[in-house]
């Protein structure tokens, strides 16, 4: 895409300036942060691969001075990036083996997932699609009817989801588009949104957005993900609540990630901010083992015995479900 046409597509509205805006660069992320220089030749260096994107929001939230900031380490490239680790592919839960046209992929009974964009607002370090070929995966305006033909033609499909990238990173009239003809298969009762845009751009939940997402016959669910407390501020809290007053159902996946939440401490007070702005912990994820993210791992007896920690502490609503995605199975793994 061309300097011209992103600049074109990005400063219509608030929320798309402040997507422009977006740290790219490790030197100025570091500046910011008042952090050692010595750190910036590995970052550059990941970077390389995998780029760095992260709002300046998300960065109003960190800690300045401290490396080990938890939401810094979701989005600072670390030398352990680059370091090669058996068992870690670039397509670790079976995206590309899940497909049944381009831009959807059927992975479990009852649902269908369209990969609506390649963008993000922010590149977590951890992220099992790092490596996803999106230009020849994606639901371009040109498949569009053939991958919802593939929808229509499943009569057990009954919730679509939307992902990416980031679904909420379209402009409304394009969800409007998206949600219309989703809305048109009489089979489909529901539609389910992966975003970390709440997050990241809390002032992209606006009137107009949430009018975009109820507009239809479909029942609407929003997972979000959140991995630290730290993420959620007054910002978040309101852009919640507009969400939570139009009768959208909120949930959370997390994944667990060393040195982001790995403790008792850091996810229930992850589950109480959660609950605090009307969202519900839902899944607590192992790391997918895509290549580069080895650093964030957790051996599975170590994950259980945080569950296991955490459920002591937490009433059972508010207590997420460890969980697994493996490659071909037909449902998510419970631990």
């Amino acid at each position: 895409m061309s300097p011209n046409l992103r600049s074109s597509i990005l400063v219509n509205e608030p929320w798309q300036q402040a997507l422009a805006h977006a740290i790219t660069s490790p030197s100025e992320l570091l500046k910011i942060l008042d952090l050692d220089s010595a750190l910036l030749l590995a970052a550059e260096q990941a970077a390389r691969s995998f780029g760095l994107k992260v709002t300046r929001s998300f960065v109003d939230r960190m800690e300045r001075g401290n490396p080990a900031d938890p939401l810094l380490r979701q989005v600072l490239p670390l030398a352990q990036e680059m370091m090669p680790k058996s068992g870690y592919s670039r397509d670790p839960v079976g995206d590309l083996n899940a497909q049944i046209a381009s831009g959807v992929l059927q992975k479990y009974r009852g649902r269908a997932l369209l990969i609506t964009t390649a963008v993000c607002a922010i590149h977590c370090r951890y992220c099992f699609r790092r490596s996803f070929p999106y230009q020849e995966h994606q639901l371009h305006h040109s498949q569009q009817a053939v991958a919802l033909a593939a929808i229509t033609a499943d009569p057990t499909i009954h919730e679509v989801i939307l992902s990416g990238g980031d679904p909420l990173l379209l402009n409304n009239s394009r969800l409007n588009q998206i949600i219309e003809a989703v809305a048109a298969i009489g089979h489909v009762k529901r539609l389910r949104i992966h975003s970390r845009i709440p997050l990241l751009l809390p002032e992209r939940i606006d009137a107009g957005l949430v009018d975009a997402l109820t507009s239809s016959r479909l029942q609407i669910v929003m997972v979000i993900h959140a991995n630290h407390a730290n993420e959620i501020d007054a910002s978040v809290e309101r852009a919640m609540a507009q969400l939570s007053a139009a009768a959208i159902s909120l949930f959370n996946q997390s994944v667990l990630l060393r040195g982001v939440n790995d403790s008792v401490t850091a996810l229930a007070a992850l589950s109480e901010a959660l609950f605090d702005v009307a969202v519900t912990p839902y899944y607590l994820f192992l790391l997918d083992k895509a290549v580069g993210t080895a650093h964030f791992d957790l051996p599975r007896e170590e994950a259980i015995a945080l569950f296991d920690a955490l459920r002591q502490q937490l009433p059972g609503y508010m207590v997420p479900r460890l969980a697994l995605e493996e490659a071909g199975a037909p449902y998510k793994t419970l631990l």
